[in-house]
């Protein structure tokens, strides 16, 4: 039977396996049994996006946790870090989320954080798993004097914006600043303008009218046309795009014109240096990141580390190595001394505050990093053979290297969410690398249709 976690929990089209109510089920089932060995009754928080899905899954997971004899906790729509720091300020065993993140609407996905808002690890996701998979659970269901209950966890929302307020200096205010938000029609549409509402900001909301079949759609930080427009008419400070669960952040400067993660790391990162407090004095990224950032970091003495794609391959780097800051490309941004998890409210909260460290507008502070050249192209596959094992795969991937030399670089892998094979391509100029990208794509194509 196919693999059930992939980088980022378990994840499919709703309503067909792996993500129906009856997989929902079994997972709460075996997450609590596995709980059950060191706590009689564990509680277990839920939280979910705002996809059409959600409650059908959010009612068979809690089965599936009642049934197995927890209690299953629910904060009903909530950012995916905010479930992390609901699960760790409850003093819950465990918090799971529902979402699929910036998927479209007919996707889904679970993800489980342990009791210390962390995510699970491989080999505990390997467990679990192979527990779901068994029939041991069958054998393992308590009698009716053991069933768990429901609750309703009312504060939610309330203490995580509180808890993402407080990572904003106290000596600062975002008074007089003007900010456009694009929610995504997903999980920050409520939190994110009371975050920064409540510091003092005036806040304009885009794309905050879910329906359930809305999420992402042609919206938030995958696609910030309509931010870039607003914020230049509306003469606002910057704008910030967060996707449908709200672990990641893309930011538009006063000009319309949209940072990268890297770009957002790399100011963050150097803010910390100076101030003594950026840890070993480290940033940890992926191998997805831009040329550029490695470039600024030696520029400004700061140590760089890629770590391979996936949040959770950051923060495992991250601990290891000894750094407070780290993330991805593609937004998720992950500020150790706050939170144990990627969050786009929050890494735009700690954007803002280098913003009035410096008194500065973004986008002299994005002008930090020289952004290369960078073409990426998603390729449907209907398989996924290691990359290397696929001859013409690998020979045009080489002929490209060659021609690059050190001016650019090839990045050729699959999605772990998604049945697409990534082709990301840097190079000298705009021209070169969108050449080279297609060609390295048009072969990806023909080779893994």
């Amino acid at each position: 039977m196919a693999k059930l976690f992939g980088t980022d929990g378990i994840r499919g089209e709703a309503n067909r396996y792996p993500m129906e109510a009856g997989m929902a089920l079994r997972v709460g089932q075996a997450l609590t049994h596995l709980l059950r060995k060191n706590q009689p009754k564990p509680k277990i928080i839920i939280g979910r996006d705002t996809r059409i899905s959600g409650p059908m899954l959010e009612s068979a997971l809690a089965a599936g946790i009642t049934s197995m004899g927890g209690d299953a906790i629910l904060t009903d729509v909530l950012p995916t870090p905010g479930i992390a720091f609901v699960t760790q300020n409850a003093k819950a065993d465990a918090g799971v989320v529902i979402s699929a993140s910036h998927n479209p609407f007919q996707d889904n996905g679970i993800k489980v954080f342990s009791g210390n808002g962390y995510k699970l690890s491989d080999a505990q996701e390997e467990l679990l798993e192979e527990l779901i998979l068994s029939e041991q659970l069958l054998k393992s269901v308590p009698l009716a004097k053991e069933i768990g209950n429901v609750l309703i966890l009312e504060d939610a929302q309330a203490a995580y914006v509180s808890f993402v307020k407080q990572s904003f200096p106290k000596e600062f205010s975002m008074k007089g600043l003007k900010i456009v938000l694009d929610t995504a029609n997903g999980a920050t549409y409520q939190t994110a303008p009371a975050v920064f509402r409540e510091l003092g900001a005036e806040v304009e909301v885009i794309y905050d009218r879910p329906d359930g079949l809305n999420i992402n759609h042609e919206c938030g930080s995958q696609h910030t046309g309509e931010l870039e427009k607003r914020v230049v008419a509306r003469g606002a400070a910057l704008g910030l795009a967060f996707d449908g669960d709200g672990d990641r952040l893309i930011a538009v400067d006063e000009k319309g014109r949209p940072l990268t993660g890297d770009q957002i790391l790399l100011i963050c990162a150097r803010i910390l240096k100076a101030e003594g407090k950026l840890k070993n004095d480290l940033l940890v990224s992926t191998v997805m990141s831009n040329v550029g950032l490695h470039q600024a970091c030696k520029k400004y003495g700061i140590r760089h580390h890629a770590a391979q794609v996936g949040d959770r391959y950051v923060l495992e780097e991250m601990q290891k190595l000894g750094s407070i800051i780290g993330g991805e490309a593609s937004g998720h941004m992950i500020f150790l001394q706050h939170h144990t998890t990627g969050d786009g409210i929050l890494a735009a909260v700690q954007l803002i505050a280098a913003m009035r460290k410096e008194q500065k507008p973004l986008s002299e502070l994005a002008a930090w990093m020289e952004v290369f050249p960078q073409k990426l192209v998603n390729v449907d596959v209907k398989h996924k053979p290691k990359i290397a094992t696929v001859p013409e795969i690998t020979a045009v991937i080489k002929e490209v290297e060659e021609y690059l030399g050190d001016q650019g670089r090839v990045l050729v892998r699959y999605s772990g969410t998604q049945n697409f094979c990534r082709v990301m391509v840097e190079g000298p100029s705009l021209d070169i690398t969108e050449k080279y990208c297609l060609q390295i794509a048009e072969v990806v194509k023909t080779t893994l249709k």
